[in-house]
């Protein structure tokens, strides 16, 4: 009786009839693009009657090719239809038990429903042995498949590494061959140059001595600052260098934009690669996305990054979690209820004493803030407009740069600035931001009087375009 009261608990739970004939599934079968089951019969006459047929639940298109066997749901239709059958029979024989008065008769009768008891159980058995073996026939495929997809993906990466070190040797090529081409021209003057001074000095050195046979002045006429400048063709390498740049950020979203949340994020290295790290040379430090801090503040540096659960949808975290770009499509993060509702984050970091000091980089976003705030800060709450929270702000349209606090603007006569230090002195009660070169350039100060934890906070501006701010390396004198 268990069972039967699973099996109806189950009918109750789960839609196992067909919507084109409303009778239990025969032969289902399910289309791998919505995961809707119709008996086969019904759903291939159905497709044959339009022309680019459509889930009839759904409306997504769909191809005879995306119809999958449904084993384990004719497994449970048989199931239910043997457990009705059964009940039929039970009924059945409780009318023959009231009509009957022979007890060999009801035996005889007995017999009977156990054989063909017997029978059914044999017929489930022999369906279920089968729906296994398919099963593992389908989970072979599956193996087979996923090997094949990866055997192209890692044939179609290889392509792209040569593609791209193939596009870096020409780059590099072209260039060089321009300073090699500079370098030819300032070379040829040089000489004409040298060639002159010799013959000015024979000839200076002849006038010296009083001699009237001078010979013909036909080399280099003018003075030799009058000459135009011979320098590197620029604007070509320029294109060059943005080109690249652009390609850069391309492949960084791409993925990230088409399957936001499928890729784990970038794990810290483990010791032997920070041993490797450190012995990297200049040049690759300098492909870094988060050079170190080095400046007068590097003593009070800090380690900061951005927090997974206070960040928008559709900003992502790459790089250690010290990166944060506009993203295309929303971010497959877990619930929070401290997440932003606009495009803002903040650090796991937060500070109530002492001297912090952190960088970031605001080169790669025409509009952003920088500043901190209060855990307390509302979740729609935009940074400088509350009194939980301070910034200097840069907005890509205006192309002004501002300081903001309780919603009031200070409005600052500075650029943009490429890299922004935040130094926070908590016993003075002192917030300043600079812009940082060769060196600090003060952009604003703040005079801060709180005793909350005060955490890192960032807003990117305009989510039609990836921009990106990136947090800069600890690195403490």
């Amino acid at each position: 009786m268990a069972a039967s009261v699973d099996l109806q608990q189950l009918q109750a739970d789960l839609d196992l009839k067909c919507s084109f004939c409303l009778a239990y599934f025969s032969d289902p079968v399910r289309l791998t693009i919505c995961s809707h089951n119709f008996c086969r019969s019904c759903i291939t006459a159905y497709f044959k009657t339009k022309r680019g047929a459509s889930c009839p639940l759904c409306r997504k298109g769909f191809e005879l090719k995306d119809l999958w066997p449904n084993r384990e749901l004719a497994v449970l239709v048989n199931l239910i239809s043997r457990e009705e059958k059964e009940k039929e029979s039970e009924r059945q024989e409780e009318l023959e038990l009231n009509r009957a008065s022979d007890s060999q008769s009801s035996a005889r009768r007995r017999d009977v429903e156990k054989e063909e008891e017997i029978n059914e159980i044999s017929k489930q058995l022999e369906m279920t042995e089968q729906t296994i073996h398919l099963l593992r026939k389908d989970l072979t495929k599956t193996k087979e498949y996923t090997s094949q997809i990866k055997s192209r993906i890692t044939k179609d990466f290889c392509c792209m590494k040569e593609y791209v070190e193939r596009q870096e040797r020409n780059t590099l090529m072209f260039i060089e061959k321009q300073q090699q081409a500079t370098q030819q021209k300032i070379e040829e003057v040089i000489d004409q140059l040298c060639a002159e001074v010799n013959k000015l000095t024979d000839i200076k050195a002849q006038m010296e001595k009083g001699l009237d046979n001078l010979p013909e002045r036909d080399g280099y006429k003018g003075s030799p600052l009058t000459m135009d400048k011979i320098t590197l063709d620029e604007e070509k390498i320029d294109v060059l260098t943005s080109a690249v740049e652009d390609l850069k950020k391309q492949l960084e979203m791409l993925l990230l934009e088409k399957y936001p949340g499928q890729f784990p994020p970038e794990q810290p290295p483990d010791l032997h690669q920070e041993a490797r790290v450190c012995s990297l040379s200049s040049e690759s430090r300098a492909e870094n996305p988060g050079p170190g801090i080095s400046s007068q503040f590097s003593q009070w540096a800090d380690d900061v990054t951005f927090d997974l659960t206070r960040v928008y949808q559709r900003l992502v975290i790459t790089a250690q979690n010290r990166k944060v770009m506009v993203s295309n499509h929303p971010s497959n993060y877990e619930p929070s209820p401290k997440r932003f509702c606009i495009s803002q984050v903040m650090c796991s970091q937060s500070f109530s004493t002492g001297c912090h000091y952190w960088e970031v980089i605001t080169k790669d976003s025409d509009g952003w803030a920088v500043g901190v705030a209060h855990e307390m800060i509302g979740r729609k709450d935009k940074l400088g407009r509350s009194e939980h929270s301070w910034c200097v702000e840069w907005v890509g349209p205006q192309k002004q740069l501002s300081a903001w606090h309780r919603g009031q603007e200070t409005l600052l006569n500075r650029e943009k600035p490429l890299k922004v230090g935040v130094f926070l002195e908590l016993q003075k009660k002192s917030m300043s931001f600079y812009s940082i070169t060769d060196k600090e350039m003060l952009l604003h100060t703040f005079e801060i009087n709180t005793s909350n934890p005060l955490y890192p906070a960032f807003w990117l501006y305009n989510l039609e375009r990836n921009g990106s701010l990136t947090i800069s390396h600890t690195n403490r004198r």
